[in-house]
């Protein structure tokens, strides 16, 4: 037993993207235009959650005009049933205002309906 084909699909397209760089593409590839966005606490810019594709590509671009980011790995995917997978993130990434370098860990848990990322939450170790 494991995952059904378009899980795995899903998931190893993001994965697989995630580590070539090429998140931009994983968006407009593999989530749904009405996908909801969900961070472990609100950001000085947006709040905690976030709907629909334009809205997901807005915390890209916030990420991007804000941070550097030095280094990067991605693990997973971890398979949970048939809709949902996460992905474990560590990166080294430098605040461009601030010069202020960080290590970052994140869990992503990403919910599949349709061979459609409907659903992403953000889980951080502090």
């Amino acid at each position: 037993m494991g995952p059904n084909d378009q899980l795995r699909q899903v998931a190893e397209q993001l994965v697989k993207g995630c580590r070539e760089g090429k998140e931009r593409e994983n968006l407009d590839k593999l989530y749904a235009e009405d996908a909801t966005s969900v961070e472990a606490y609100a950001g000085p810019e947006m709040g905690r959650e976030v709907q629909g594709l334009k809205a997901i590509h807005q915390k890209h671009d916030w990420w991007e005009s804000t941070m550097e980011e030095l280094e990067s790995s991605t693990t997973g995917p971890f398979y949970h049933g048939d809709d949902r997978f996460s992905v474990l993130f560590n990166a080294k990434a430098k605040n461009k205002d601030t010069g202020e370098v960080m290590d970052m860990q994140e869990t992503a848990t990403y919910h599949v309906k349709d061979g459609k990322i409907v659903r992403e939450e953000f889980f951080y170790a502090m």
